[in-house]
């Protein structure tokens, strides 16, 4: 495809509430560079400002997501404030890390305002699109949840969705306020077991974000996880590996959003273009016959 012709929308739209946004957004953690080195700070600016120009409008991001030199929410209010109106950031709570950037105990639903407040002042907002409380460890997410709807109800947050959850978590956070969101891990030969998790979101209007779709079980090594039968669709098609399984991704519902991150601007425009990308059902099909099987009915994940 042309890269004048390359935009986000190409995958269609999906809406988180009542904010419609297209199907590819963009992940901000991997410009920090998250325990590699970090794009370089222009670089990395002109990316983001490059994908609000190529239509994306769903930008995900955290207070967590820093390194020694980079904060991600500091590059996304340097990069694109004063924020179009149509652009919706989603953020996530719970977890968090001391300056050295150790990892933290899962935050107390009383400890949660602080940390949407880090993320408003980061950002430079007066309130955030959405608010994805990302649990772990936790057998009910109730009270949790709890904290993070009288933050809506007080107008410090427009959404609430959900990160990291087991599927009987859903239906404890719905009992307490909407849910818009689920972000997962999944992807062509990650947690297939969460198909029909999937599948249930979808029926209940709920969007599914997956995480490390591309990067697989690799997670944040990034890169590109390796499958023969994605590398055969690849060159078939004569396009990358990624962007195969971003379009698996799109295939497995309208309710799926992807959210792939990079640094660099080329592939950027290689990730937009995945929007345009349409697997057949053979090749589909083969996808689903050489993948691994999992054993296990969920893996939490401790970061992202």
């Amino acid at each position: 495809m042309p890269i004048n012709m390359i935009t986000a929308d190409s995958a269609g739209t999906w809406t988180l509430g009542d904010l419609t946004v297209n199907r590819i957004g963009f992940g901000a953690m991997r410009l920090t560079g998250n325990g590699s080195a970090p794009s370089d700070r222009d670089r990395a600016v002109g990316v983001l400002r490059r994908a609000v120009e190529l239509g994306v409008n769903h930008i995900d991001t955290a207070a967590f997501y820093f390194s020694p030199l980079r904060s991600a929410n500091e590059l996304i209010n340097t990069a694109l404030s004063p924020y179009a109106d149509e652009l919706v950031i989603t953020t996530k709570v719970g977890p968090g890390r001391d300056p050295s950037g150790e990892w933290l105990p899962l935050a107390r639903p009383d400890q949660l305002r602080g940390q949407v407040e880090e993320n408003l002042r980061q950002l430079g907002r007066d309130h955030l699109d959405v608010v994805n409380l990302r649990q772990h460890g936790l057998d009910s997410v109730a009270e949790h949840f709890g904290a993070l709807a009288e933050l809506r109800d007080a107008g410090l947050i427009r959404h609430l969705g959900l990160s990291n959850i087991r599927p009987h978590h859903l239906a404890q956070a719905q009992a307490v306020a909407p849910v818009v969101c689920v972000q997962n891990p999944y992807g062509v030969d990650t947690r297939r077991v969460h198909d029909e998790f999937v599948r249930t979101c979808g029926e209940q209007g709920v969007a599914f974000v997956p995480f490390f779709a591309i990067a697989g079980d690799g997670r944040e090594a990034g890169g590109v996880a390796t499958n023969e039968a994605v590398h055969a669709i690849a060159r078939a098609h004569g396009v990358t590996p990624a962007q195969v399984r971003i379009a698996w991704t799109l295939s497995r519902g309208p309710h799926l959003l992807a959210i792939p991150g990079t640094g660099n601007p080329d592939h950027l425009v290689e990730n937009l273009a995945a929007g345009a990308l349409r697997l057949s059902p053979e090749e589909l099909a083969s996808l689903d016959q050489r993948r691994p099987a999992q054993a296990a009915p969920c893996h939490e994940s401790t970061t992202l």
